[in-house]
C-alpha cells in the first residue's frame, strides 16, 4: 500500500512538472511570435533604402504596378537587395537570385512562366557554379581533362534536370502591368539557397552520369566531396 502511495505521488509529481514544461513551451513560443510580430511591423513601417525607391520609382514609370495586398514594390526591392548582401561564413553569397519575365492572356499564365523561367535563370548561375568546381579539379590532378570534359558536358545539358531539382523558391519581388495588345507582363524575382542550389544540382548531375552506366559519377563524388 504504501509502495502504491509513493509511486502515485510519483506519477502526480511527475505529471506536474510535465505540465509546467508544456506551459513554459507554450508560453516561449507565444513570447517569440509576439517578437517575429513586432519586427515584422517594424519592418514593414520602415522606409526603403534610396536604392529601392528609385528603383521602384523607375518601374512604376514604365507602367510596372503590384497586386493589391502584396507589399509595396520599394519594400519588395529593398528585400531583394538586402538578401543579395547576405553572406555565408565563408563570405560567399547566401543566396542566388533569380529574374525573369513573361507575358501571357492573363495574369495567372505570365506568372507560372515567369517562374519557370526565373528558376532555368538560377540553374543556369548552379550550372557555372558547378562548371567551375569541376574544371578547378583538373588543376589539382583530381580529375583528367577527358573525364572533366564529360562531366561538365553533362553538366551543359542538365539545366532543365537542375531546376527541377530545386525545392521551393523564395518570392522575393512580383509586379505586373498591361501591353497595348491587352495581355498581362509579369516580372519575378526569386532567391534561393546557394549552397542549396549546388548541392541539389550536384545530385541532380551524378544521377544523370548514373544513367550513362560509366564510373563518371565516382570521379565526381571524389572531385565535389559528394
Amino acid at each position: 500500500m504504501k509502495r502504491a502511495l509513493i509511486f502515485a505521488a510519483l506519477l502526480t509529481l511527475g505529471g506536474l512538472q510535465v505540465s509546467q514544461v508544456c506551459a513554459q513551451t507554450a508560453k516561449d513560443l507565444a513570447k517569440e511570435r509576439r517578437t517575429i510580430s513586432r519586427l515584422s511591423e517594424q519592418e514593414l513601417n520602415s522606409r526603403a533604402t534610396k536604392a529601392a525607391r528609385q528603383e521602384a520609382k523607375r518601374l512604376k514609370k514604365d507602367g510596372w504596378l503590384v497586386s493589391p495586398g502584396a507589399l509595396p514594390m520599394d519594400k519588395q526591392l529593398d528585400k531583394a537587395y538586402k538578401m543579395q548582401f547576405e553572406y555565408d561564413d565563408n563570405a560567399f553569397p547566401k543566396y542566388l537570385m533569380g529574374e525573369a519575365m513573361s507575358t501571357g492572356q492573363n495574369y495567372d499564365a505570365a506568372k507560372v512562366q515567369a517562374l519557370e523561367l526565373a528558376k532555368l535563370n538560377l540553374a543556369g548561375q548552379v550550372q557555372t557554379e558547378i562548371t567551375a568546381l569541376v574544371e578547378n579539379t583538373v588543376s589539382n590532378s583530381q580529375l583528367d581533362a577527358g573525364e572533366a570534359s564529360s562531366i561538365v558536358e553533362t553538366v551543359n545539358a542538365s539545366k532543365n534536370v537542375i531546376s527541377q531539382s530545386l525545392g521551393r523558391v523564395i518570392p522575393v519581388m512580383e509586379c505586373y502591368r498591361k501591353t497595348r495588345n491587352g495581355n498581362t507582363e509579369v516580372l519575378v524575382r526569386i532567391a534561393y539557397n546557394s549552397q542549396m542550389a549546388i548541392n541539389a544540382a550536384k545530385n541532380a548531375v551524378k544521377q544523370s552520369l548514373e544513367e550513362k552506366g560509366n564510373n563518371l559519377h565516382e570521379q565526381l563524388d571524389k572531385a565535389l566531396g559528394l
